[in-house]
């Protein structure tokens, strides 16, 4: 027996020579031989986890740093091989689970402290990440608006006109969010709610770029005049305009304004502007940069009377609101 230990502790010092060299495949077939000697020495499925670890063989490292602890269940090595583990697995939640649970073992070890220091801002990095990602993945305006179908059901009179009014507002603003979350850019257009009867679909498109509009106020005169023509031979019933901010030369509708009247700081974003002969509205949609990523807020409000990109498209005598 006393032979078998002896040849065990060898090829456990020929496997920490080949780990410090950097031959981590050599090290485990060492490791793996010694434990065939020594079944219950922790310490050579410490190092065989830690050898796996580097060979990218994650299920057998955690396997091994599971009997590791098993074996030794207050000896803090074993926690902290599983934690490595899970680390590289992304697991990060249970990793820090199982590095606070070497420090427990023992708390005066400065690696353990600068692992979970590390790991808990790489877990609130992550999870940050895993909520852009649904916020860009889940975008539901129908229910953003909800409470402005009042609103529109009193102004337009009926339930089916209500509602293709509200599916229209809803689609376009959807259609710009997702559109600005995967590029980080929007072309200027008008969208037009197309009068299902009449409007002579082949000459009428429902979407009119809009690229020149807010260059000047000559080619911002021309566009408002072609549009508000388009809007009543197409027999539109409503138009969103939307259009990114950073575009926007003239009317710059932020600027000068002051907090007062501009809320929304230097925000980046776009615009939204729907139009109908009943109801005029206007959202600026903020964006942000998080870790390379773009992610647009909630639509916020504008007062349309001081802010307005374009003027009245439809003939009506509502106020604007």
């Amino acid at each position: 027996m006393a032979g078998a230990g002896g040849e065990g502790i060898s090829l456990k010092d020929q496997g920490n020579e080949n780990f410090k060299a950097g031959n981590y495949l050599k090290a485990a077939a060492l490791y793996t031989h010694a434990i065939k000697l020594e079944p219950s020495n922790q310490i050579l499925y410490s190092n065989r986890s830690a050898a796996f670890l580097h060979l990218v063989k994650l299920t057998k490292a955690l396997a091994d740093a599971e009997t590791t602890i098993t074996l030794s269940p207050q000896w803090e090595k074993g926690y902290f091989r599983k934690a490595c583990v899970l680390e590289a697995m992304q697991r990060y939640d249970e990793a820090l689970a199982s590095f606070h649970e070497a420090q427990k073992y023992n708390p005066q070890s400065v690696e353990i402290s600068k692992k979970i220091k590390r790991l808990s801002q790489l877990d609130k990095e992550k999870k940050r990440s895993q909520e852009v990602e649904n916020i860009k993945s889940n975008v539901d305006m129908r229910n953003f608006f909800g409470p402005l179908k009042p609103e529109i059901l009193d102004k337009f009179g009926n339930a089916e006109g209500c509602e293709d009014v509200f599916s229209f507002i809803v689609e376009t603003m959807e259609s710009a969010i997702k559109t600005y979350h995967e590029t980080a850019k929007l072309d200027p257009r008008v969208h037009f709610l197309l009068d299902k009867q009449r409007t002579q679909t082949d000459k009428y498109a429902p979407v009119v770029n809009v690229d020149k509009a807010f260059e000047s106020p000559d080619t911002h005169s021309d566009c408002f005049s072609f549009l508000r023509q388009y809007a009543e031979e197409s027999f539109s019933g409503a138009a969103c305009l939307v259009t990114p901010k950073k575009i926007i030369s003239y009317p710059q509708v932020w600027k000068g304004q002051g907090s007062r009247k501009w809320k929304q700081g230097h925000s980046d974003g776009f615009f939204v502007q729907f139009e109908s002969p009943a109801m005029r509205k206007l959202w600026f949609v903020p964006s942000s940069n998080e870790k390379g990523q773009t992610l647009c807020r909630d639509p916020e409000v504008l007062d349309i009377s001081v802010h307005e990109l374009l003027p009245r498209l439809f003939k009506g005598s509502t106020s604007a609101r």
